[in-house]
């Protein structure tokens, strides 16, 4: 098809010019500076935003700031325990009392294999929180500050430096096998050193809230009970009303690109989730947009008549294949044909560096969106 294509630097590549609550780790998250862009110009204060693969939640938390109504779900739900607390967040002084109230002596046994990530006082400490956090859960009494304090320890788990919880190992956005980690130890001649694990809640808190506002905190709250966060595919989207959205800004995971049940399972064992219950990704470019194909015809269902849906895609194979193409093709599946296909060219990352990759090539340093309109 002959589409119109926009080349250029529509938002910035600059890493913390961003909103300090966007500061969460996850794989294959885009910047909020391209979902801002979106919601800026496709849609009001007011209004319906929705991403029905939320991931960490850029999409519904950027709504959220900029005065909408967020709406997000995800197959993981890792995703609802990353981006609710942060759309209703609790102040300092909330999370500092908490955590001289939580009992941090566990009661239950150490899962002594993830000594190859912890100090031994520091798995104490994570497992009694794990424990407080259970229980508080199972009996109905989880609140606001506790969800913060598990969002936290979520992404302090494991990571690079001695802010987080584990000795070094990959950068946080994904957890590596215990096999992997007790290389990584060998290679680098390291033990794990202790952690103060509340003190560690307590810095990334600081760091998390320290762009909120008063008159933000009220932006956030202002449409709090309008907001929808959940768990679910993007293929049924039930719970949501025929056109109800305005916008739906997403990026569906990328073919064979990011393994996520295996990134998370560190995550997923302090959470009490079994990732073997996350629904599997498809393995080829074929079942992969068959499965768009259903989630676009559920988000045609759900967006209001003149709505958008902008989805944010890349090069995979090195550059062999073009994700459009095969969101395209999903959307034609649909009756719907592309309006235009947004291209924004960024200059290096920090990231785009460890990883090798050449400016402008292989599509991990440009942005690609596809946007349909009903």
């Amino acid at each position: 098809m002959n589409l119109p294509v926009k080349t250029g630097e529509f938002w910035t590549a600059a890493q913390r010019s961003a909103h300090s609550l966007h500061e969460i780790s996850y794989r294959g998250c885009f910047k909020p500076q391209l979902a801002g862009f979106f919601i800026q110009n496709f849609t009001s204060v007011g209004d319906f935003v929705c991403d029905p693969f939320m991931g960490r939640g850029t999409t519904p938390l950027e709504a959220a700031l900029q005065g909408r109504k967020a709406i997000g779900f995800d197959a993981n739900p890792l995703g609802e325990m990353l981006v609710r607390p942060r759309l209703n967040p609790p102040h300092i002084s909330e999370i500092e009392k908490r955590l001289k109230e939580i009992p941090w002596k566990n009661r239950s046994p150490l899962q002594e294999d993830l000594l190859v990530f912890y100090h031994p006082q520091t798995l104490e400490k994570i497992t009694a929180l794990q424990d407080y956090l259970f229980e508080r859960q199972s009996c109905g009494e989880l609140d606001a500050v506790d969800d913060w304090i598990r969002l936290i320890a979520l992404n302090r788990l494991s990571g690079h430096s001695a802010g987080f919880f584990s000795v070094r190992t990959m950068p946080p956005n994904q957890a590596v096998p215990i096999e992997r980690q007790i290389a990584i130890n060998a290679r680098n001649d390291q033990i794990p050193g202790m952690r103060e694990v509340p003190e560690l809640i307590m810095k990334k808190s600081h760091a998390l809230l320290r762009d909120l506002k008063p008159d933000q905190r009220i932006e956030l709250t202002k449409f709090a009970s309008e907001h929808r966060i959940g768990t679910g595919l993007a293929e049924y989207l039930e719970s949501l009303k025929t056109e109800s959205v305005h916008l739906i800004m997403t990026s569906p995971p990328f073919l064979n690109v990011v393994n996520y049940r295996q990134d998370n399972w560190l995550r997923c064992w302090f959470a009490g989730i079994d990732p073997e219950k996350i629904p599997k990704l498809t393995s080829s470019a074929a079942q992969w947009t068959e499965r768009m194909s259903l989630s676009i015809k559920e988000m045609l269902r759900i967006l209001k008549r003149k709505g958008h849906i902008a989805i944010e895609v890349g090069e995979i194979k090195r550059g062999q294949m073009k994700m459009e193409d095969l969101i395209v093709n999903a959307g034609l599946r649909c009756g719907i044909a592309p309006k235009e296909i947004y291209l924004n060219e960024q200059s290096f990352t920090k990231t785009s560096h460890c990883w090798g990759i050449e400016n402008n090539k292989r599509g991990t340093n440009t942005n690609r969106i596809v946007v349909f309109q009903k």
